[in-house]
């Protein structure tokens, strides 16, 4: 088995790893790096190309967070013969996400916010549907090859970490013996508001690639779901009563799901008042009806749950609009959940961070670097300003910010007992940061010496 990681292993980017197997090319996801723009933001497809005897006949894609599927067109177009295997609620929110992606980046440069041309657009998208085949967890389907030497048959199994999302579970003969390959992806063993726990393998494995988000924070493991969302209801009752808003910017996909399943609960539980009115927008909005609309035919904890049971209002689209509306308390869901520039969430923090009043209150994974995390560390560190778009530069930091560990992510100790369960012989870690990938590896070594830790590098081939 060869395995090469086309995107960056060093940070939360573009995930695309490369596995050939007794002749068969497969890719493990085909995402785009959000945090570059143009080429620099896709895998290293290059690297395929260079190698006479590699191939990709299959992709599979885990789910559809950009950063897992976002550029799978352009994987399409380098590659017109390759078969897309993924989740029916998967292409569900393909088909929905991906030309959202492709107008976004038309728009940015049409406004002078990029000098890149757009990577793919709406049009080339329709032609390649007939490539994405689906499947529901559980299913066995065959991803062999045409210069395949064996059968390799494929399985998915329920991730728990955003709607669709599935670890992925191969299996092949090699040397007389049966192999199997884990790909966790992103995963989440405990339950969320609306989608329960992952579920994985009775089997043993023979290799896990395994997901190291959360690896770096020793927090998340301290902590339950129970008390981060009562904490979160009392500071949002705190700020809704000294007359102030609370801004929640949250990944279209997944946490603001979950974030306004939380809000119901918390409304029918007295914590918050019932008539505060919930401001959603744009992609958020297909997504949550996507959620109901698959509620029975999905995992979920419970099926009789629709978000749209939220009575939500649309956020404004003009500024006077907007001013209008922060003369009320209110709540405002919105992405993105780490305030990129030129995104709704940004914008309304600039209008909300020096004002008293309000609260900024992040619930999902902050990237260094990011405006969210600058005002996560401005806000822990005593900060008088903070800058959020740097255009604007420094901005006074009045406003009560606070993180809640709403995370779709496997805390570290969880992911520790994933390889007590499946007992491989190698782990490779992936999608983390060095810090993240590095307390994984260590503790591993520690507690299951006999375990082979590999911290692969972007484009380094590892075989096994």
């Amino acid at each position: 088995m060869i395995f090469v990681a086309l995107g960056d292993t060093e940070a939360i980017g573009a995930n695309c790893h490369f596995l050939k197997l007794d002749g068969t090319g497969l890719l493990l996801d085909v995402g785009l790096d959000p945090n570059k723009e143009g080429p620099a933001s896709l895998p290293r497809f290059e690297l395929i190309h260079r190698q006479l005897d590699w191939y990709v006949d299959h992709a599979i894609v885990t789910h559809a967070h950009h950063d897992h599927i976002g550029a799978l067109p352009v994987l399409l177009r380098e590659f017109p013969h390759v078969l897309v295997h993924m989740t029916r609620a998967t292409r569900q929110l393909a088909e929905l996400l991906l030309p959202a992606s492709a107008r976004l980046q038309r728009k940015r440069l049409l406004e002078g916010r990029t000098t890149f041309s757009p990577l793919f657009d709406e049009k080339q998208l329709e032609g390649y549907s007939y490539l994405y085949l689906t499947h529901e967890p559980g299913e066995a389907f065959n991803v062999t090859g045409l210069r395949g030497r064996a059968p390799i048959s494929a399985r998915f199994y329920f991730a728990g970490h955003v709607l669709g999302a599935a670890g992925v579970l191969l299996a092949h003969e090699e040397n007389g013996r049966r192999q199997h390959v884990f790909y966790t992806s992103d995963t989440n063993l405990r339950a969320q508001a609306i989608l329960p726990g992952g579920e994985y393998p009775e089997t043993s494995v023979d290799v896990l690639i395994l997901e190291s988000t959360a690896g770096a924070d020793p927090e998340a493991e301290r902590t339950t779901r129970k008390l981060e969302e009562e904490r979160f209801g009392e500071a949002v009752r705190r700020v809704l009563d000294r007359g102030g808003s609370v801004l929640v910017p949250a990944f279209a996909l997944g946490r603001a799901q979950e974030v306004l399943a939380v809000i119901d609960r918390l409304k029918r539980e007295k914590v918050l008042p019932a008539s505060v009115p919930v401001y959603t927008a744009g992609t958020m909005r297909a997504i949550a009806d996507l959620y109901d609309r698959t509620r029975l035919t999905t995992p979920r904890i419970d099926p009789s749950f629709e978000v749209f049971r939220v009575e939500q209002r649309r956020f404004p689209r003009k500024l006077r609009g907007v001013l209008e509306a922060l003369k009320e308390p209110a709540i405002y869901v919105l992405s993105s959940g780490m305030m990129f520039e030129r995104s709704l969430s940004n914008q309304m923090a600039q209008l909300m961070v020096e004002d008293e009043r309000h609260g900024i209150f992040l619930v999902g994974f902050s990237k260094e670097g990011s405006p969210a995390r600058r005002l996560l560390d401005a806000a822990a560190a005593g900060a008088e300003t903070v800058v959020l778009e740097e255009q604007r530069g420094p901005q006074p930091l009045r406003c009560e910010v606070a993180r809640f560990r709403f995370s779709g992510h496997s805390h570290r100790r969880d992911l520790l007992s994933l390889v007590e369960r499946l007992q491989p012989r190698h782990v490779l870690l992936v999608h983390g940061d060095e810090e993240a990938r590095q307390w994984m590896a260590d503790n591993i070594q520690f507690f299951y010496p006999e375990v082979h830790v590999w911290l692969p590098r972007s484009g380094e081939p590892l075989e096994l």
